[in-house]
């Protein structure tokens, strides 16, 4: 591991915001303060807002900026990589940011039912393959849907042809209520504080001539959920965080 490395996850441990609970941690201590983060830590009872899959913060950072009227929590596996956001909330004082460092498969370790409002997801990868670890899924959503107010939203930013495809088509099969549905995020004209926010990554793809997809949808307690036949038709790229372009015509 490098030195800078080291260096960020010696200082982690240091920041009161950061709570870190890889699952060797959670097993052998547990987390008592699942159903009491308005109490115990943010100290107030405004809605509490996921991102899932983190990375360095930008989403959190950025929402919890626009909105102090709601508690924002980074989610992430990766300790090193919410190193950024982590600082930069900590450098700003800002009471109404957490970062978890944790596995998203263990939501309901941390967080009671219903204690959510609701969740971000930000450019994760598609996982073409393999559909189970797709975020988006009705896998997933079934364990959103532990955590989850009945009727919150689940909203996906991706850069990924291939996984708004899927995700329209999960959320349209199940009657799933849509909020936004847009192909080409800022092109669609929508009077959004979210279009301010682009994190380095997303900039470089709009830069390539990439559309950004946005899609948000309420998702209830009841309905059965199904899987839409994944017949999908694949990326003809990889984006920046899982390696380079394949085929830089697709994006002319």
């Amino acid at each position: 591991m490098g030195k800078n490395k080291l260096r960020k996850f010696s200082e982690m441990e240091t920041i009161d915001l950061v709570l870190q609970y890889p699952f060797a941690r959670l097993k052998a201590e547990g987390f008592a303060m699942r159903g009491r983060w308005h109490d115990d830590f943010f100290h107030n009872t405004n809605p509490i807002v996921l991102e899932l899959g983190c990375g360095k913060g930008e989403y959190t950072v950025g929402l919890a900026r626009m909105y102090p009227d709601k508690n924002f929590i980074g989610i992430d596996i990766k300790g090193a990589r919410m190193y950024t956001g982590a600082c930069q909330a900590r450098d700003a004082a800002m009471g109404n940011v957490a970062f978890l460092r944790t596995s998203i498969e263990l939501l309901a370790s941390f967080f009671a039912p219903g204690e959510v409002s609701e969740i971000w997801i930000t450019f994760p990868d598609p996982q073409m393959r393999k559909t189970r670890k797709r975020l988006t899924s009705t896998r997933f959503m079934e364990l959103y849907r532990q955590v989850l107010a009945d009727g919150g939203m689940v909203r996906l930013k991706t850069d990924s042809p291939f996984l708004y495809a899927y995700t329209r088509a999960m959320a349209d099969l199940n009657g799933l209520r849509k909020e936004v549905d847009t192909a080409d995020l800022y092109a669609a004209g929508l009077d959004d504080p979210i279009l301010d926010i682009k994190t380095h990554y997303e900039r470089q793809w709009l830069a390539r001539g990439l559309t950004i997809k946005y899609i948000a949808f309420a998702l209830d307690h009841h309905t059965q959920l199904a899987e839409p036949a994944d017949e999908f038709e694949r990326d003809t790229y990889r984006s920046y965080s899982r390696g380079i372009i394949q085929n830089e015509h697709a994006l002319d």
